[in-house]
């Protein structure tokens, strides 16, 4: 589409000949607007490369307790005060030390009910760092 618009514009500006002066004029454009294109795809190619790296470049170290509570919130409520599938505690109002304690029960496989396989899942995925910033977040709810 882009081609017939140059090609229709060449011919309004150049006039309508039928001389090779014309067809040069339009095959000229037609190169000038293919080696732009070039060069902003390579131009693109570059600042993509270079944010790939940057990217690459930063450690994540641990997550926030937040962020890590998304996933527990599911089932837990947005406030930890949901019983769990209904059949949980509630853990709103824990301590930390006590959800660090329920959560590497439930890694170790030694601590849950009902619930426990699911959350053996969940804690599984949990460092201890991530534990203990999901704890504190807990905690302050």
């Amino acid at each position: 589409m882009k081609k017939v618009i140059l090609i229709a514009l060449a011919v309004l500006f150049i006039g309508c000949s039928e001389d090779n002066k014309t067809t040069t004029k339009v095959d000229t454009i037609e190169n000038e607007v293919q080696a732009q294109k070039h060069v902003e795809q390579e131009l693109v190619q570059e600042v993509v490369q270079e944010v790939v790296q940057e990217v690459e470049a930063v450690e994540i170290t641990s997550r926030t307790g937040e962020v890590i509570f998304v996933a527990c919130a599911g089932c837990h409520g947005v406030d930890a005060s949901k019983k769990a599938l209904g059949k949980s505690q509630s853990i709103n109002g824990w301590s930390s030390e006590k959800i660090i304690d329920a959560l590497n029960g439930y890694k170790a496989g030694t601590y849950g009910g009902e619930t426990k396989a699911v959350m053996q899942g969940q804690a599984a995925a949990l460092n201890e760092e991530d534990m203990k910033s999901v704890a504190d977040y807990i905690s302050k709810l």
